[in-house]
């Protein structure tokens, strides 16, 4: 590669660097040395020469998301060591070429080594998602490297990036096929052999919320003979768990009109009439619902959306999260189970247990820890990079 930029780290900031923190901030940056660019690859150097890291520039606070720690020969090699190491680990997990589960994630930023990149496998078809501009300028060299590692196993590869770039860049993207012929929007997958219609064009993130799928596992496991709420639902994953799992009645509640059409699709695509009819979709809002409804639920799963996206936030947000487990444990039956969840990341385990202990003791119940849950082996953390961790879960049994 050419001479790149490079970023001079102040003497006090450089131990952040070495002890392989992917994130490096303007703050640590004493000088710049050459023209740099957003999205443009970066070195990082000590005020004494040496070489600490080479990553993506941003404009953000956090200045370098760093890719390796190492020089690299180029972009292409780290590339394709990188992606092919994520594929061999998907492969140790059981997820390439399962018969019962068809979509996973194979990049999850940071904790595959690739800062701002996000990849889920849906069937034949990869969905990638840039939340940088450093890596959305990889997409096509990403696109044929995956061809390349999956063969026929893959037949397409779709660039859903316009929402995540926009916010953070002036750079004006369009979502669409990177390789492959235009066929359809959408896919039926498999999870745990329950069938799954993801919709990746018009869907939230790529189309379905994979981290959640050794806790819908979990959840299924609980619900036969019970009269279940999932809130929040989008398109109904812990609802087709329960339905499976042989609760007596199922309900499921979102706020999107679209949401519940696509519940009641994946209800229909898993289940005769019979099982069909435990099943009752509500679209509304969630806190109004919970007034309202009924105080006989023998589970009910609170899965929101992230209440906090700043850190500016986070107190708002955890009085959300407070006032909604408050409400969700009082229309539990004694007994009860509470599948509550947190997928904000800057609402630490910590902040979030604290909700729901405020909402637990205001309850005046009884309320056990049974689980400590979050986000499946195919969602890995980098143990240098803890923020990593964005989705925290608890299993509550309310007496």
């Amino acid at each position: 590669m050419s001479p790149l930029p490079r970023a001079i780290i102040y003497r006090k900031k450089v131990d952040a660097v070495q002890r392989f923190h992917p994130w490096i901030f303007s703050g640590a940056i004493a000088k710049m040395q050459g023209q740099v660019n957003d999205g443009d690859l970066v070195e990082a150097y000590s005020e004494d020469g040496k070489f600490l890291a080479i990553g993506l520039w941003g404009m953000g606070s956090i200045a370098i998301k760093v890719l390796s720690f190492q020089p690299v020969e180029s972009m292409q090699s780290l590339l394709r060591d990188r992606l092919q190491q994520a594929f061999i680990l998907r492969k140790q997990l059981g997820l390439i070429d399962n018969p019962e589960t068809s979509c996973y994630r194979l990049i999850n930023s940071e904790g595959d080594g690739l800062a701002g990149l996000i990849i889920d496998v849906y069937g034949e078809t990869a969905v990638l998602q840039c939340h940088s501009l450093g890596t959305y300028g990889y997409r096509q060299e990403i696109a044929e490297i995956l061809k390349e590692i999956y063969g026929d196993r893959l037949q397409a590869v779709y660039d859903k990036s316009s929402a995540t770039l926009s916010r953070k860049s002036q750079t004006q993207s369009q979502d669409g096929l990177l390789i492959g012929e235009k066929s359809n929007d959408s896919a039926e997958v498999l999870e745990y052999g329950h069938r799954f219609i993801v919709d990746w064009e018009r869907g939230q993130k790529t189309g379905f919320f994979l981290d959640q799928r050794e806790n819908r596992l979990l959840f299924g496991k609980y619900a036969t003979g019970k009269k279940v709420l999932n809130t929040f639902c989008y398109s109904g994953g812990f609802s087709v768990y329960a339905v499976a799992a042989g609760a007596r009645e199922v309900h499921s509640i979102d706020s999107s009109v679209k949401a519940m059409e696509w519940t009641d699709r994946n209800i229909a695509a898993n289940f005769d009439d019979e099982r069909q009819a435990t099943h009752t979709s509500f679209t509304g809002d969630v806190f109004d619902f919970l007034k309202q409804c009924d105080r006989d639920y023998d589970a009910i799963v609170l899965d929101p959306p992230a209440f906090a996206k700043s850190l500016s936030a986070r107190h708002s947000a955890m009085q959300a999260y407070r006032r909604l487990n408050l409400q969700a444990m009082s229309k539990l039956k004694s007994g009860g189970l509470l599948f509550t969840f947190s997928c904000s990341q800057v609402v630490n385990v910590e902040n979030f247990t604290g909700a729901v202990t405020a909402a637990a003791i205001e309850s005046g119940r009884t309320i056990k820890v049974l689980h400590h849950l979050t986000h499946p082996a195919d969602h890995p953390t980098s143990i240098f990079h803890p923020e990593g961790a964005y989705l925290k879960g608890l299993v509550l049994s309310v007496i």
